[in-house]
């Protein structure tokens, strides 16, 4: 009984995020007020459906600008939701992680994740989600989001598959980039069939972020 009420919790959460479906039939994405607020799980701020922005975007991008600086109200909301809930929203609320949860449970032979790849997240969050973002940057002292640029799978379920198979000038833009992240999406999707939330425990920064206060 507590699995189902899990699994509907989770459901439920998934479709709240991402219930504007006018976004889903014109391949557009949602510009009101809503999206200065972030969503508390994985949820990209460029699918078609969602209302709200993804914590982690929010975080490279202010990171990312000329002045590299860092957003207090994405981090408080982050401290906040973590001191309250801790890692609950991994388990609970996150779209990405009903996903892989979904893909676990197709019978094929399962496999253990070493304790050791538990710290990955911790490098993806140092590395791609802060670090590289101040970084690497071009003449003008600009950064790139590389978390959702070159790895986020999440990313590239909820937003570049549903906008290229709608929206005909993304399709047109399309190139090395979006088939890299294909591949990734397409190898955590394999790793989910056989490992449980293998994306969750070994590569998510805000499942890491989350897990200091959990």
């Amino acid at each position: 009984m507590g699995r189902f009420k899990r699994k509907f919790v989770q459901s439920f959460s998934a479709i709240l995020a991402n219930s504007y479906f006018k976004g889903f039939s014109k391949g557009t994405i949602y510009q009101g007020k809503l999206k200065s607020v972030c969503f508390p799980g994985l949820n990209c701020y460029s699918c078609p459906g969602a209302y709200t922005s993804c914590p982690i975007g929010s975080l490279q991008s202010v990171a990312a600008g000329i002045k590299h600086q860092i957003s207090f109200y994405v981090l408080g909301f982050l401290m906040l939701i973590g001191t309250i809930g801790g890692r609950f929203v991994c388990g609970w609320l996150c779209p990405f992680g009903l996903f892989q949860e979904l893909l676990y449970k197709i019978p094929v032979k399962k496999i253990k994740m070493g304790r050791v790849f538990n710290y990955g997240k911790y490098f993806f969050l140092v590395v791609f989600v802060l670090a590289a973002p101040i970084l690497l940057t071009d003449d003008i002292g600009l950064g790139l989001p590389y978390f959702c640029k070159w790895i986020c799978p999440a990313g590239t379920l909820e937003a570049g598959i549903p906008l290229a198979i709608r929206n005909e000038g993304i399709r047109g833009a399309i190139g090395l980039i979006y088939y890299w992240k294909i591949i990734v999406l397409a190898a955590v999707i394999i790793l989910s069939m056989i490992i449980s939330r293998p994306f969750c425990r070994a590569v998510c920064p805000l499942g890491a972020i989350y897990s200091l206060f959990n």
